[in-house]
């Protein structure tokens, strides 16, 4: 079997099976537009955080039905043979807006808009939708983390409790938030992701006692490394530690028990060795509460793993890519009318969208202005939506240090309720503003 490289089968049966009606009907090459959006955000979430548009430009540049693509589709008869001859040309070639990488978000934000006719654009859906939940519901949980450990460093350190991919798309979306480090190596050879890593439990299980364990690894890392010192006695270890390295080790790790209480107690023992610049670091399933809870603990970093890969507690950010516009007729300078769903908890805006963000004299943001029109923002509204494809070529493409910038200013914009752990209100209210009837 020939290998693709095409994204194009990453999709839903009846992404093609639509695209095969709307052929027949004569409605395919109809100008529209669809948004991407939240309902709602999750009931423990204040905001939410855009992450994946990397991810997905990626993703869009290398959406071909290729050889081997359209040979499996006929072979399974996917589709009928006018349909494959429409995708073997397939190229996205209308313009495509959203919410920069690393922005926050709100219920109803047009995260995403994608400009172009129903055929091009209809099929795109699955592709947008799997990349932006997957990665804004571990960005949302990231930020929240971070946000907990109130400038202590935190380690990404999930790989081996998620899908292989998943782990280097939740490493990169990490570092966006504010992560330091990661210990993917992968996301640091795709994405430059800084990785970092020193031994698990069984390095020190495979030597005939701790102390040939904690000799081998600072012989072979130095004493600025990390020792892992609860495989037995944490008490021991530490002293063991010391006698070894001395006041210039760089961290202890702990990874069991009790976090708070184990690491006050190997504080006072560092600090009697003279080891007063030796880190305290903690792992041990952590989430954003336990990171919260710590904060008076003499923690210097945190490794994160299993509740950041898995969003912590939330997997998907629940969006949805909707149809919003249509023209009357397929002639490209058709003008658009609204359209929206009526279905009973599904609803929908019709119109394509603007987004902005209201601050006050202070820089503090207020709400989340989404406009059913090409609004003029006043002073204090900031614009959100950005191009990130123009008639098929992208633009919007941008470093992971930008979208981690960017993150950092949005967060600090909000107001202070956006840092609760508690279940709430989102931090800002959405406004729909629509535009005024003559």
């Amino acid at each position: 079997m020939t290998e693709s490289r095409s994204t194009a089968l990453l999709t839903d049966h009846y992404e093609l099976t639509m695209l095969q009606a709307a052929l027949r009907s004569g409605a395919a090459e109809r100008p529209t537009v669809f948004e991407m959006f939240a309902r709602r955000l999750p009931e423990s979430r204040r905001y939410g955080v855009v992450a994946g548009t990397g991810r997905f430009l990626d993703a869009l540049e290398r959406f071909r039905f290729d050889t081997p693509t359209l040979d499996h589709l006929a072979d399974a008869k996917v589709v009928d043979d006018p349909t494959l001859e429409w995708l073997s040309s397939y190229r996205f070639s209308g313009d495509i807006w959203g919410y920069a990488e690393g922005e926050c978000y709100f219920a109803g934000s047009p995260i995403l808009v994608v400009e172009g006719s129903f055929a091009e654009c209809v099929v795109l859906e699955t592709l947008a939708l799997s990349i932006y939940n997957h990665d804004c519901a571990i960005a949302a949980a990231a930020s929240r983390m971070v946000s907990a450990a109130n400038g202590r460093p935190m380690i990404e350190m999930g790989s081996r409790r998620t899908h292989e991919e998943a782990a280097v798309a939740a490493a990169r979306v990490a570092y966006i938030t504010g992560f330091a480090t990661s210990s993917n190596l992968e996301a640091g050879r795709r994405y430059g992701v800084p990785t970092a890593g020193t031994s698990a439990h069984s390095f020190t299980l495979l030597h005939d006692n701790e102390r040939h364990a904690f000799e081998a690894q600072l012989t072979a890392l130095g004493a600025g490394t990390t020792l892992l010192v609860d495989t037995y006695d944490v008490v021991r270890a530490v002293r063991t530690a010391m006698e070894l390295a001395g006041p210039s080790l760089g961290a202890v790790r702990l990874d069991s028990g009790d976090l708070g209480v184990l690491a006050s107690e190997v504080r006072k023992l560092l600090d009697e060795h003279g080891a007063t610049e030796t880190r305290i670091v903690v792992t041990s399933d952590l989430d954003e509460h336990a990171i919260q809870a710590l904060a008076v603990a003499p923690v210097d970093g945190y490794g994160v793993g299993t509740s950041l890969v898995t969003g912590s507690g939330t997997p998907t950010a629940s969006l949805v890519y909707k149809l919003v516009a249509r023209a009357q007729g397929d002639d490209p300078t058709s003008p658009l009318s609204p359209v929206a769903k009526r279905s009973v908890g599904k609803p929908s805006r019709g119109g394509r969208k603007w987004g902005a963000r209201r601050l006050d004299e202070h820089g503090q943001a207020g709400a989340e202005l989404v406009y059913d029109y090409e609004p003029e923002l006043g002073r204090l509204e900031r614009p959100l939506l950005v191009p990130l494809v123009a008639g098929g070529e992208t633009v919007g493409r941008e470093t992971l240090g930008a979208a981690r910038e960017r993150h950092s200013r949005a967060v600090a914009e909000l107001p202070m309720t956006a840092r609760q752990m508690s279940r709430g209100e989102p931090a800002i209210p959405t406004l729909f503003e629509q535009r005024a009837l003559t």
